[in-house]
């Protein structure tokens, strides 16, 4: 008897890099999800009737605790997990976004972040656990930078 493939199943999800200028050096938030002791930025699943902006922005509020203006799209990466459990094969798609910070505090996150920290931009690149994150990083810091010169 034949074992049944998996299910495939589609995942769109949305994040944003958020940034601040603290004395003319840049910081990023990013954040510990729980049980997993890595850092990410602020991502997750986009609800029904979302655009990828909007889940983005609520997103990086949920999981940092940080209001942010959307100044343009990062890009987007996109990778295959598997869910053993349930024999699904998932494609996920992530939209990155960058936000310029307005308002909140990083201890004003939900329950599925350990924590929430800001950090320089070059160390967080290197604590970064994906490295397709650590690219999307890289790119927005190339974009942040890119602002000051116009």
């Amino acid at each position: 008897m034949r074992e049944k493939p998996p299910t495939i199943r589609r995942q769109i999800s949305s994040g944003g890099v958020i940034f601040r200028e603290i004395d003319k050096h840049i910081e990023v938030a990013l954040v510990s999800i729980k049980d997993r002791k890595t850092w990410c930025i602020p991502k997750g699943i986009i609800d029904k009737d979302e655009d990828p902006p909007a889940a983005a922005l609520r997103e990086v509020r949920e999981e940092s605790g940080l209001e942010g203006k959307i100044l343009e799209k990062i890009g987007h990466i996109s990778y295959w997990y598997f869910l053993k459990e349930e024999m699904v094969k998932v494609h996920k798609t992530v939209h990155f976004f960058l936000l310029k910070y307005v308002k909140g505090i990083t201890g004003d996150h939900d329950d599925e972040v350990e924590e929430s920290k800001w950090f320089p931009v070059d160390e967080a690149i290197n604590i970064l656990a994906y490295k397709s994150e650590k690219q999307i990083l890289q790119k927005a810091k190339g974009m942040i930078e890119g602002l000051g010169e116009k």
